[in-house]
Formats: C-alpha cells, sequence, structure tokens
C-alpha cells in the first residue's frame, strides 16, 4: 500500500457525520477552528485494575470503591479491560459488566475507554459494539498477534479499518509488544490515521523516536498520541504526545496529573525533576513486578489491589520488600 494514498471507505463520509454529532460529543470535546468536533485525549488516563474477591471473582464492591477514591484526582478519564485490567482472563459477560460498573460511577465529564481487541475482526467488531453498548465512549484495540506472523502491515490495516467502520464509537490503535511480541509498524498507523473513526494510539513500546514519527507524519490529521507508560511520560510530551495511560496512575495518580500540568505550563525543569522520581516506581509496577507488584502497590496508598487471577501469583516477601524499598527510596513512601 501506498502510504501518500489515502484510503477509502464508503461508510467514512457517514461516520465522518456521526463523529460530527455524536452523544459523547458533550464529554471531552474541543472545537479547534475550521474542524467540526474532534475528542480531546489530552490528560492522563490510569488503565485500571480489575479487583479480586479472595476467591477470584470480580469484585464490583472494591471497584466502586476505587473509582470513589480517584474522583478527586484529575484525570482527562478511565481505561478499562486494559492490560493492566487482565482482560484475557475475563469471561466476556465479565468485560461488559466492568464496562457497566464502571460507567456509572464515572462523572459524565470523563472518558472511559475499554478494550475490546480480539483475535478476529468479527469478534473485535462484536466485542466493540458490545463496550459501546455498556457505555465506553472509546473502544481501545489491542493488536491481534496470536498468528503474529501473518500480521503484516496489510493485514493490520484491513482489520483495523473493518473495525473502524463498524464501531459505533471512536477507536484508539493499541500496541504493546511487552505483552503481544508484536509493535504496530508505523506505515500501518500513518494509514490508519487517515480513517475518521480512528481518533489516536495508545503506544507502550518506549520508542521515543518511533512516538515522535508518528506525531509529526500525523499532523494533518485528527489523530492523537497516548504514552503508554509514566517512565517516559515526559519525553513523550516534549515531542507532542497529548497525554498517557500509565500504570502508575493507580498508585500515584496525582503526581502524574501534576506532570501532566507541569508540561503543559513549559515548566520543563520542575517536570524532569518529578519525571525522574517516577521511573523506579513505574519500572517496579511494570517490567519487575507487573500486575502482582502493581496491586500490592495499591494497598499502600489506599486502594484495594487484591489478588490477581491464577496464573499469575502474588509477590513472594522478599518482592514485596524490593518493591516497598523502590517506592521509599523515591520519596513516595
Amino acid at each position: 500500500m501506498v502510504l501518500g494514498t489515502r484510503l477509502t471507505s464508503p461508510l467514512w463520509p457517514t461516520l465522518a457525520a456521526l463523529r460530527r454529532a455524536a452523544p459523547w460529543q458533550h464529554r471531552g470535546l474541543s472545537t479547534p477552528s475550521g474542524s467540526g468536533y474532534t475528542l480531546n485525549l489530552g490528560g492522563i488516563f490510569p488503565p485500571l485494575t480489575t479487583p479480586f474477591s479472595p476467591t477470584q471473582e470480580v469484585d464490583y464492591a472494591q471497584l466502586e470503591g476505587n473509582l470513589r477514591c480517584y474522583t478527586s484526582i484529575p484525570f482527562r478519564g478511565l481505561v478499562v479491560l486494559g492490560s493492566n485490567g487482565e482482560y484475557p482472563y475475563l469471561a466476556l459477560r465479565e468485560r461488559t459488566e466492568v464496562v457497566s460498573c464502571v460507567r456509572r460511577a464515572l462523572p459524565r465529564d470523563r472518558l472511559l475507554l475499554a478494550g475490546s481487541g480480539c483475535e478476529s475482526t468479527q469478534a473485535t467488531i462484536e466485542l466493540t459494539v458490545s463496550m459501546a453498548e455498556a457505555g465506553a465512549d472509546v473502544a481501545l484495540v489491542v493488536t491481534p498477534c496470536y498468528y503474529r506472523g501473518a500480521m503484516t502491515s496489510a493485514a493490520l490495516i484491513q482489520h483495523y479499518t473493518e473495525v473502524a467502520d463498524a464501531s459505533p464509537i471512536p477507536v484508539v490503535l493499541y500496541s504493546v509488544p511487552a505483552n503481544t511480541g508484536l509493535d504496530l509498524p508505523l506505515e500501518a498507523v500513518l494509514a490508519l490515521a487517515q480513517h475518521p473513526n480512528i481518533v489516536g494510539i495508545k503506544d507502550s513500546g518506549g520508542d521515543i523516536t518511533h512516538m515522535g514519527l508518528m506525531v509529526h507524519k500525523t499532523r494533518q490529521e485528527d489523530f492523537q498520541v497516548l504514552a503508554g507508560s509514566a517512565s517516559f511520560l515526559l519525553a513523550s510530551y516534549a515531542l507532542g504526545a497529548s497525554g498517557g495511560v500509565c500504570a502508575l496512575a493507580n498508585v500515584l495518580g496525582a503526581p502524574l496529573c501534576q506532570l501532566d500540568r507541569l508540561c503543559r505550563e513549559g515548566r520543563w525543569q520542575e517536570a524532569q525533576d518529578l519525571q525522574l522520581r517516577l521511573i523506579e516506581p513505574n519500572m517496579a509496577v511494570t517490567r519487575r513486578f507487573g500486575i502482582p507488584g502493581l496491586k500490592k502497590a495499591m494497598e499502600w496508598f489506599g486502594y484495594y489491589g487484591g489478588p490477581c487471577r491464577a496464573p499469575l501469583a502474588p509477590l513472594s516477601p522478599p518482592q514485596v520488600e524490593e518493591l516497598r524499598g523502590t517506592f521509599s527510596a523515591n520519596g513516595w513512601l
């Protein structure tokens, strides 16, 4: 596919019109000069963990409790059923129930992004429609990866185009190569950025050059880049990213919103000082200890973490002490 050629679909004019008149335009939309409504993804989004009871059932009461705590933090919105939500371990029924629960508790001026990516295009479309019906404002669609050798740029462009054509809500691409082993190619992102119902990408790859090129090459499109980690949030903002979907926001939401504000105000030295204190804790709850570490850290800051679903195992006592030491050494405990 030639990147300079705009993709076409007979549904796109209709989608563009719907995008300008959709009900969610009253939640987080801005009106740039000379254009229709556009979805504003600027700000911090915590990718929520899914609380489980000791018997590993979804604990909706604890989920609501965490949501009450988060309402005091100026998040742009929330992400549910992302990687940190243990979405592969949830039944389809549980996924829609979690979205419905969060939507009921979430203030209407905050966006709700819901993971709807599946391995097949058909299943992704069906789940995306279900997420919209459950109250999601935006579908976050991870790259299909089981047959990653066949996931060429052409195959991924076709997949996301069909999903976006059929989706009743805007779509955000989701590239998380640490989990999928597949990095969404730049050429695919640039082609898909032209679609009127694809509004951005959450990039968790950590390649700042790649992220900068996406920002640079999509400036003429209504397309926003979200940093997928707190470790490179400042660097992403410096290159023009709109916001961040950061696991650490489940624990240190207020400091991450402060970092967001400092960057927007151009207070780069203060932003740098804060960013440096966030890198080690973020690495500890992502690369080092993963979701069990994230849930353990949440408990130290007044949230419910609880167990993960098997086969994810809890941290050992030495791991807990190492994790606590990381937060303490950076002044958070």
